[in-house]
C-alpha cells in the first residue's frame, strides 16, 4: 500500500464513468495518484443497479479487493453509486474494508469524505441522503486532455417504468442551473474539448421539475451550441413520450447536434409498452422516427430493448422485431429481463422463463447484427469528418498513398459525426488527437469503418 493513493473500479453506464473520472480528478486535486489495485491506499467501488445481478458483481469487486490487498485494514475501500444508495450501511457488514459508503447524491462529498476517514481509522460514513436539488460537485480539471467531453445535465427520473430502479438509486429528477452547465462547457472547451456529450437519465425532460431554473432543452441546446470552439454536440439519454416539436427540429436547424440518437424502444409491443408504462406506443414512436428523419434524413438511430418482460408472448416478441426492421436501428443494446428490487414489475405474473428469453435475446441480437451491417456497408463510398481519437487500436486501415507516393505508416482511430470508430492511415510521427479530416468510407468491419484521407488538391 502507497499513501495518498487511490483506484477506481466502475461498473455501469457514461454517467457513472463521467462520476468516475469526476471523483479521481477530485482526489488528485486533492494531493493522490491512481495507483494500481494492489497499491492504492483508497479503493472505490462506483456501481450500478440497471444490469443482472448486481450485488452479486459488488461483492466479487470486494472479493476482488481484498485478494489483491491482501485485506488490510488500512485500505480505505468505498462504495459509490446505485447499489451503495439501494444497500445503504448494510455494505459495511459485507466486508470489514468498506468504510465508506455514498449514495447517487451523496458521491459529491465523497472526496472530503475520504480525507476524514483517513484520518480517522475507526470512523465509518455513510452518505445516501437524497438532496432537494441537484448535487453540484466541487470544479476539477478534466484527467484526459482527449477531444470529447461529458457534461452532465441532470439527475434521476420521475417516469417510474415497471421494470427501472433509477427513480430508487438516483432520486427524483433534478435538473442542474443553466449557468453551472454553460460554465462547464466553456471549462471543458478551454481545456481542449473539441466535442461535449450532455448526459442524463432523461435529458429532453430538462427543466420540467421544480428545480428547473425555467431553461426548456431546446434552449439548452441554442446556448450550448452557441459557445466558442465547440464543433460537435451529442446527448443522453431522451425519452420518446418527451420529445417535443423543438426537439426533434433540433436535428435540422442546429448543425452542431450530431447526426446520432440513442432513442430507447424497450419493446414493439403495445400490449408490452403499458405493462412497462412507458407511456408511448407502436404507432407514436414510428411517427417519431419519421419527423425526426425528415428534420434530418441521415439520422442514425440506436436504441434500448428488453426481452422477455413477464407476460411477453412470441407474438408480443415478433412485434418487437418488425419494429426493429421498421426503425432500421444502426445498433442497439438489448438484455433479457430480470427483476429489480423495488420495481412494480417483479410483482408481475407470468414471468418469461430463462430459457425461452435468452433464445428470444439470440434471435434480437442476430437481426441486429444484419441491421447493423447493412447500414455500415451503406456507408462505403461515401464522405465524411473524423474527430481524431488516438492510433488505432487494432490496425484496422489499409495503407495507402499520399500525392507524393509516400506511404502513411500509422494507423489511427476517429469517430465520424454518428458516432462510429473509423480507422485511417495517418503521417508518422505527428499527433493527429482532436484534428477533424476529412475521409472517405472505403470499406466496412463489423463494427467499424475503414477510411482514407481526402485528397487535400480536391
Amino acid at each position: 500500500m502507497q499513501p495518498r493513493t487511490y483506484h477506481v473500479i466502475t461498473f455501469g453506464c457514461q454517467m457513472n464513468v463521467h462520476d468516475s473520472a469526476w471523483l479521481g480528478a477530485a482526489l488528485e486535486a486533492r494531493g493522490f495518484a491512481p495507483a494500481e489495485l494492489a497499491d492504492a491506499e483508497v479503493v472505490v467501488i462506483n456501481t450500478c443497479s440497471v444490469r443482472e445481478k448486481p450485488e452479486q458483481k459488488v461483492m466479487s469487486a470486494l472479493g476482488r479487493v481484498r485478494q489483491a490487498t491482501g485485506g488490510d485494514a488500512r485500505v480505505l475501500v468505498a462504495v459509490a453509486g446505485c447499489v451503495a444508495q439501494q444497500l445503504g450501511a448494510e455494505l459495511f457488514d459485507r466486508s470489514p474494508q468498506v468504510r465508506l459508503v455514498a449514495g447517487s447524491d451523496g458521491l459529491t462529498e465523497a472526496p472530503g469524505a475520504i480525507e476524514r476517514l483517513l484520518k480517522e481509522p475507526d470512523a465509518r460514513l455513510a452518505l445516501c441522503a437524497f438532496t432537494e436539488a441537484f448535487p453540484e460537485k466541487e470544479a476539477a480539471p478534466r484527467r484526459s486532455a482527449g477531444p470529447s467531453a461529458h457534461v452532465t445535465i441532470m439527475q434521476g427520473c420521475d417516469n417510474f417504468c415497471a421494470y427501472c430502479i433509477v427513480p430508487f438509486t438516483r432520486g427524483r429528477q433534478k435538473s442542474r442551473a443553466t449557468c453551472a452547465i454553460l460554465e462547464e462547457c466553456r471549462q471543458r472547451l478551454a481545456e481542449g474539448a473539441v466535442e461535449i456529450t450532455l448526459l442524463g437519465q432523461n435529458v429532453n425532460a430538462f427543466g420540467r421539475d421544480r428545480t428547473g431554473d425555467g431553461t426548456s432543452f431546446f434552449r439548452l441546446l441554442e446556448q450550448v451550441v452557441a459557445l466558442p470552439g465547440l464543433k460537435r454536440l451529442r446527448y443522453v439519454t431522451p425519452h420518446p413520450k418527451d420529445m417535443g416539436p423543438e426537439d426533434v427540429a433540433a436535428f435540422g436547424g442546429l448543425p452542431t447536434l450530431c447526426p446520432r440518437l440513442h432513442l430507447p424502444l424497450q419493446a414493439g409491443s403495445d400490449a408490452v409498452l403499458r405493462r412497462m408504462r412507458r407511456r408511448y406506443d407502436s404507432a407514436g414512436f414510428l411517427r417519431l422516427v419519421e419527423e425526426l428523419r425528415a428534420a434530418r434524413p441521415d439520422l442514425a438511430l440506436s436504441t434500448d430493448l428488453i426481452v422477455g418482460f413477464p407476460g411477453e408472448t412470441e407474438e408480443d416478441f415478433q412485434a418487437t422485431l418488425d419494429m426493429m426492421e421498421a426503425c432500421g436501428f444502426m445498433s442497439s443494446f438489448s438484455f433479457c429481463y430480470s427483476d429489480r428490487p423495488g420495481a412494480a414489475a417483479t410483482r408481475f405474473p407470468d414471468k418469461v422463463p430463462q430459457e425461452v428469453q435468452h433464445e428470444r435475446l439470440q434471435r434480437l441480437q442476430a437481426l441486429q447484427d444484419r441491421l447493423g451491417q447493412r447500414w455500415l456497408d451503406a456507408r462505403v463510398g461515401g464522405e465524411t469528418t473524423l474527430l481524431m481519437e488516438g492510433k488505432s487500436p487494432r490496425q484496422e486501415a489499409a495503407p495507402a498513398q499520399d500525392e507524393a507516393g509516400a506511404l502513411h505508416d500509422e494507423d489511427w482511430q476517429g469517430r465520424d459525426p454518428y458516432g462510429v470508430p473509423v480507422h485511417v492511415p495517418l503521417s508518422a510521427g505527428v499527433d493527429h488527437t482532436g484534428s477533424l479530416i476529412p475521409v472517405t468510407i472505403v470499406g466496412a468491419k463489423r463494427h467499424s469503418l475503414v477510411g482514407r484521407v481526402v485528397p487535400a488538391s480536391r
